[in-house]
Order: structure tokens, then C-alpha cells, then sequence
């Protein structure tokens, strides 16, 4: 049988993909569940018992947890072996950040020095830089940082005013300049740092030691969240950095920034799932033994509703994020097809292919454990907005991964401008698929399918919600044109729909493919989880698709898709009350997340 071509980043829009065509996390074998149980191991006997002291940034105390988990070689997983990794797929790299994702202040050193605090040394530095820098990096004897931020340059990144200047004798770069809110740097050894060089337009990437002359930093800056987490401004002046640390080439640190937010954009993806998982696990372990008019508060439905849209959210979210994993790793194995190409370059290529995806999980991913936070802290009632309590800690720590990676107004952007941007350069049919179904527009409506199986009713569901995507983006391209970019709160519309979109379809397949490997019985709540999830969003499809026809005002056939939206949007007759309470008691009954 002829393997299926994996699916292009952003072709979800046009393709139909199978079952069998996805990864999901019950797939993950016994390497993959023995490196998740190391790092659930060192969070309980490491970490835990000392959340205090790293929000109180005890002297060395972080710093010598990320040298532990280098002991351990938890820092190389996604590593070279000649240079001291593990070199495990990406795939695997996830599920070790979606563990290390509960550990709070932790968790966000242990991924800012794994991943953008490694990897571009690792992606684009040359044979001589790895082998000085990523032994080091692997084993925690130096610890990693990135920075690209300033004070005027946040999401317009190329806007940095960090200047490099060559030396007269040609044997250093003389950097000046500021960087501002950068993970590590209290006690980061090197630092992969973006100038641009004398007056050129883009950026430059460079690799600078905590050691060079020129270096100084701003005191510890005070964060609502994420208190251990050590966030320093850094100054530049008259830095020298030699010639030989230019990472990337000249002017090639715009690339190297935006592969490397990609990257930590789909990263925050699974990093969310493991806060997520052990907020719900709060949540259901106070409502089973707090009492109120004599029962249990588990017992009560507006508790059960909660409890059921905290799982919901969090299984929607990891079901898109081991998706999208998965075609990161058969990316990485056809793009070293080319026998030019190296792994490191296959790798940061197949971020850029991703970046759909990547601004999705990061945007969709952000909110889910924004609303499970939110929501543990209201289960705890007042005693949830004591210090005391656990759960005051993960609603603060939450909040940053909305700015993080750049904010979710940016990636909601990026989601339909990177999808039309992919159309337009051919690497799927966008337009032409668009232009197909809105000749077909009449057939569409006169026709709606009348599936009566639920996963062949979903999968007729999911191919309207395409197509409605595509007669939206059609629409608004042909309106407006270059003008497109401005009319941003469109764009949200169409971004939200495709978003969930995406993450309803990722669910869907993987309840299929649960179902194939274990049964209809034993998937039977997984089933509950996607009718109330994929009732919301024909819900959110139909609302944002109406006001985006709206918005849009006079244009051919307007009338006819507001039609189309209200027809092929139709997903009525599930009882979501009786789901969501079939969810909650399972939750409650294991008292935890076990989905």
C-alpha cells in the first residue's frame, strides 16, 4: 500500500486527511513514556516541594535544578549524541515539555534554555560553534538565553536598535545596545543575541558569552507571574563579540528569529497541557472534599460544567498538539530527502512549513489553560484567591503565555495571513479549491448532507466548516485586496474559525482512531468530548462567519453565504448538558485527569 504524503503546514484547508494519517498520544511507545516518567520523577523530588524558594529566587537554586536535569539528560533530548544529546524525535521533545509544563516558574527556564536558549546555536551555527557551546548546553554546565527583545522592538522585531559595528583590526563585533524581558538572564552563560551590522535593514544573530567585556545587567524586574523565573534587561556597550561567534551569517537573524519562534510557538503548545492537566487535578481534588449545603460541591452542575469544559479544552488541545508534532518529525524525514540538506537545516525548515500550526496551538493553547486556571480558582472559591492555595500560583503564572512567543493578537493574524500567504505561493490550491466551492455555492445549500452516522455527520461538518473558510477568505481577498490587512477584526473572524477548525478536526480523527484501536465501548466518553466540542464550534463558526459577511457589507452573493453559514453550520440535536456530565463524573470518579 502506498503511503500517504504527509500533509503540507496549512493544508489542512483543502485536504481531507484519514485516521490512520495522525499521531495521537495513545500511540506513544515505551522509550517516549519512560524519558515522560523521568521528567514527572524529577518535577515530584526536585521541584514541587520547592515552588517557594524559586519564586523567591533563591541564590543558585534554579540554576542548579536546570544542572540536575542535565544529569539526567534532560536538557539534550533534542540534541546531537557527538555533541552530548539524546537526539530524540520531535515529537518525543514534546512530551517532555508538556510534563515539565506543570513545573511552573521551572518550567519556563527549563524550555527558554531547551529550546531557544539551545537551538539556534544547534540550527545555524556552524561545526566549530556547536562543538564549543552545545556539550555544555546539554549537560547544564552552561545555561542558554535568547535575546531579541528591546524596549522598542517587541512584536516588530526588526525594529531592534542593537547596533554591531567591525572593529578596526576585523577580529571582534562591537555591540550596543539594550534587551529587555529576557528569560535566564540572571544566570544565562551565553546568549544568542540580534543586532543589525553598521546600516544593514535586517538583523544579524550573534553568540555572546556572560564572560565578554561590555555585558551588564539590570536588577531581577518584578512579575505579577512566573516570580522564579529570572528576567533581566541587558545592556551592551562596546561589547566585544568575536568575529567568529556571527551565528547564521550576516543579516540572517531575522530567519533565525522567526524559525525560532515558530518552534516556541508550537512548544508552548505542549508546555500548556502539562499546567493544564495538574490544574484539573486540583480542581477535582477540592471539589471531592469541599462541602457545601451538605454535599460534595463535585456533586453540583454548574461544578460539573466546569470540570467537563477544563478536560474538554485540555483534550482538544493535545489532541492538535501531537498532530501537529507528528507532521513536524515526517517534515524533518522528507525535507532530508535533499541530499544537500543537513538534519539541523531539515528541522528549522519544517518549523517555517509549520507556522500555521505553530501560531494555533499557540494562540488556541494560551486560552484553553487561560479558562482551566480561571476556572480552578473559581472552584476554589475564595479560599482560591489565598496565597496559601495552590491554584493562586497557576492562575498567575497562566497569564503570560498570551504574550509569550508573541501576543495571540499577532498569531491570530499570522494564522490567516501565513495561510493565504501559503495558498498564493501554491504550495496547496487554496484559491482554486475556494473558487470550486463558491461555483458550487447553490448545490452546497440546496444539498446539506444528511449523514446519519456521527463520525460520517462530523467529517461532512468539518469539510462545510473548509469550505466556508475558504468562501470567506475568497470573499475578503476579493473585496479588499491589499487593503485585507487592515480590516483586522475580519481577519479575527476568519483566524477563530480556522483555529478551531483545525483543533476540532484534530479531535475528530483522534476519537476515530481511539475507537478503531479500543473499541466503541471504551471510547464512549471520548465521543461526549467531541460532540460538545464540535457543537461549540458550529456555535463559533456560524457567529464569526455571520459578522464577518456583515462587517464585509455589499458583495456578490452576500445574501447567499450568510445562507451557507446558517445551513451548513447546522449541528443540532446534541444533548451537550448530559455529555459534559458524563465527562465530569468520569473526572471525578478517578479524581484526576486520566483522558
Amino acid at each position: 500500500m502506498e503511503k500517504t504524503k504527509p500533509i503540507q503546514g496549512g493544508e489542512f484547508i483543502v485536504r481531507d486527511v484519514d485516521p490512520s494519517d495522525v499521531f495521537i498520544p495513545e500511540e506513544f511507545d515505551e522509550e517516549q513514556k519512560m524519558i515522560a516518567q523521568t521528567c514527572q520523577d524529577f518535577l515530584d523530588t526536585e521541584v514541587m516541594s520547592n515552588l517557594d524558594d524559586i519564586d523567591n529566587q533563591k541564590d543558585g537554586l534554579m540554576r542548579s535544578l536546570l544542572e540536575k536535569a542535565g544529569e539526567l539528560g534532560l536538557l539534550g533530548l533534542s540534541l546531537p549524541e557527538k555533541f552530548g544529546g539524546f537526539e530524540q524525535s520531535f515529537t518525543t521533545s514534546m512530551l517532555a515539555n508538556e510534563i515539565m509544563g506543570a513545573g511552573h516558574s521551572y518550567a519556563v527556564a527549563y524550555s527558554c534554555h531547551t529550546g531557544i536558549g539551545s537551538l539556534p546555536i544547534l540550527y545555524y551555527g556552524n561545526e566549530e560553534q556547536k562543538e564549543k557551546y552545545l556539550p555544555k548546553l546539554a549537560t547544564g554546565e552552561w545555561a542558554g538565553a535568547y535575546c531579541l527583545t528591546e524596549p522598542g522592538a517587541g512584536s516588530d522585531a526588526n525594529n531592534g536598535k542593537t547596533k554591531a559595528t567591525l572593529s578596526e583590526d576585523g577580529k571582534h563585533y562591537i555591540l550596543n545596545g539594550q534587551k529587555m524581558w529576557i528569560t535566564n538572564a540572571g544566570f544565562a552563560d551565553v546568549f544568542t543575541v540580534f543586532a543589525k551590522i553598521d546600516n544593514d535593514r535586517v538583523l544579524s544573530a550573534f553568540i555572546v558569552e556572560r564572560t565578554f567585556p561590555g555585558i551588564t545587567f539590570n536588577p531581577e524586574e518584578k512579575k505579577m507571574g512566573i516570580k522564579g523565573s529570572s528576567t533581566r534587561q541587558i545592556f551592551f556597550n562596546d561589547c566585544k563579540v568575536p568575529v567568529e561567534n556571527l551565528l547564521g551569517g550576516r543579516g540572517q537573524g531575522f530567519r533565525i528569529a522567526l524559525t525560532i519562534l515558530h518552534m516556541g510557538r508550537i512548544k508552548l503548545g505542549s508546555n500548556v497541557l502539562g499546567a493544564a492537566k495538574l490544574s484539573i487535578n486540583r480542581s477535582v481534588s477540592y471539589a471531592n472534599e469541599r462541602k457545601q449545603f451538605g454535599s460534595l460541591i463535585s456533586s453540583f452542575g454548574a461544578i460539573k460544567y466546569k470540570l467537563a469544559e477544563q478536560v474538554i479544552k485540555t483534550f482538544t488541545t493535545e489532541s492538535a498538539v501531537y498532530r501537529a508534532s507528528k507532521n513536524v518529525d515526517e517534515a524533518i524525514e522528507q525535507n532530508m530527502q535533499n541530499d544537500t540538506c543537513t538534519k539541523e537545516q531539515a528541522t528549522a525548515t519544517a518549523f517555517a512549513q509549520y507556522a500555521v500550526e505553530a501560531a494555533i496551538l499557540k494562540v488556541y493553547g494560551s486560552e484553553a489553560l487561560d479558562y482551566v486556571v480561571d476556572e480552578s480558582l473559581q472552584i476554589y472559591g475564595g479560599m482560591g484567591f489565598s496565597a496559601e492555595m495552590p491554584v493562586e500560583r497557576g492562575y498567575r503564572d497562566s497569564r503570560i503565555n498570551r504574550i509569550f512567543e508573541g501576543t495571540n493578537e499577532i498569531n491570530r493574524l499570522l494564522v490567516i495571513d501565513t495561510l493565504m500567504k501559503r495558498g498564493s505561493r501554491h504550495f496547496y490550491d487554496l484559491f482554486g479549491e475556494a473558487q470550486k466551492t463558491w461555483d458550487n455555492l447553490d448545490e452546497l445549500i440546496d444539498n446539506p448532507s444528511t449523514e446519519e452516522d456521527n463520525y460520517s455527520r462530523y467529517r461532512a461538518f468539518i469539510n462545510n466548516v473548509k469550505k466556508l473558510s475558504m468562501l470567506l477568505i475568497k470573499a475578503a481577498s476579493d473585496k479588499y485586496q491589499r487593503k485585507l490587512v487592515y480590516e483586522q477584526e475580519l481577519l479575527n473572524n476568519l483566524s477563530d474559525i480556522i483555529m478551531n477548525l483545525y483543533v476540532g478536526e484534530s479531535t475528530l480523527l483522534r476519537v476515530m482512531k481511539l475507537e478503531q484501536m479500543k473499541g466503541s465501548e471504551a471510547t464512549a466518553l471520548y465521543r461526549d468530548i467531541l460532540d460538545v466540542y464540535l457543537y461549540g464550534v458550529s456555535q463559533l463558526v456560524r457567529a464569526n462567519g455571520i459578522e464577518a459577511v456583515d462587517a464585509m457589507g455589499d458583495f456578490p452573493e452576500n445574501a447567499k453565504v450568510k445562507k451557507a453559514i446558517k445551513v451548513l453550520c447546522d449541528l443540532d440535536g446534541i444533548n451537550t448538558h448530559a455529555a459534559r456530565r458524563r465527562i465530569a463524573d468520569k473526572l471525578i470518579e478517578e479524581n484526576g485527569y486520566t483522558f
